[in-house]
């Protein structure tokens, strides 16, 4: 099964500072890539667990009694970590990019090459999908996806037009979805503006800024002090969401100070933010928006 090669391998699993006998945690297992580097700087009392939602991601399990797959949303890291009796880890490893063989399986529907039915979801027994944000969603609620997680600065139209065209029938699949939202498709930006609007949706469908808030909050607990947070973010949104969390320990605004104005954090950042290198991105382009930021639980 095709999997991306994993982004930033070497940065990513070298920003953890690995201890041999240490308890790790690959919370987007995907291919395999990063938990597989993992494993190898493990020694036999090593212990890693990896999470992820999509069925087709449990085939690439791997064979080792350090091992543990668990094949649910790490937004739910810490009760499933408890369940396996662990309530603290020396690192917790994300690359929250949408895998290779998500974009490149048609039916998937997260990609704008193929015609597809609107699903995106990542985990397949999930009820929502881009069909029911597509069809069902109030046109107040679409321009607001567009908006905010696709940036889209013409989402009121795009909202409107999508509202407009159901009226006729259901919109079923991604070539429907792109002749509708056509006339906001200039032909020198047309993929660009094609991609901000499958990301928006598929942000929505999967609640990925939620996931991701949730996910960030559990780490203060989950991590042991001098435990390393190393995290991958593929756009603007996250990275933003990311480093205001290493920063302040917040999502949004300024943490409390006490009368001397000094204030207490969770985390300090382990390094400057690091990005592929241009041999990287030649040789995997979907590396290329790719934001690393490493972080140590204090």
């Amino acid at each position: 099964m095709a999997y991306h090669n994993a982004v930033l391998l070497k940065e990513t699993v070298e920003g953890l500072n690995i201890r041999p006998n240490g308890v790790y945690v690959d919370v987007t297992f995907g291919g395999g890539g990063h938990s597989r580097a993992m494993l190898a700087h493990l020694g036999d009392d090593g212990k890693l667990f990896a999470f992820d939602q999509d069925k087709d991601a449990l085939a690439n399990a791997i064979d080792d009694d350090r091992f543990v797959l668990i094949n649910e949303n790490f937004r739910y890291i810490k009760r499933f970590l408890r369940f396996y009796g662990v309530k603290e880890v020396d690192g917790i490893l994300a690359d929250f990019g949408v895998s290779s063989h998500q974009f490149d399986v048609a039916e998937r529907g997260f990609s704008t090459r193929f015609d597809a039915n609107l699903d995106m979801r990542m985990n397949q027994d999930n009820k929502l999908s881009a069909f029911e944000v597509v069809n069902a969603y109030e046109e107040e609620q679409l321009k607001t996806v567009l908006f905010q997680y696709g940036e889209l600065r013409q989402a009121p139209a795009m909202a409107r037009t999508i509202v407009t065209a159901r009226k006729t029938g259901e919109i079923k699949t991604s070539q429907q979805l792109k002749e509708i939202l056509k006339s906001f498709l200039q032909h020198k930006r047309e993929h660009k503006v094609l991609a901000q609007i499958f990301q928006a949706i598929r942000i929505e469908v999967n609640q990925e800024i939620e996931v991701l808030k949730e996910f960030l909050l559990q780490t203060k607990d989950i991590l042991k002090k001098g435990g390393r947070l190393s995290v991958i973010s593929y756009h603007s949104l996250e990275d933003r969401l990311v480093k205001r969390f290493i920063r302040n320990g917040l999502f949004e605004g300024e943490p409390e100070r006490d009368v001397y104005g000094n204030f207490e954090v969770p985390f300090k950042r382990v390094g400057k933010l690091i990005v592929p290198t241009a041999e990287e991105i030649k040789i995997n382009n979907r590396s290329r928006s790719a934001k690393l930021r490493i972080a140590e639980k204090l």
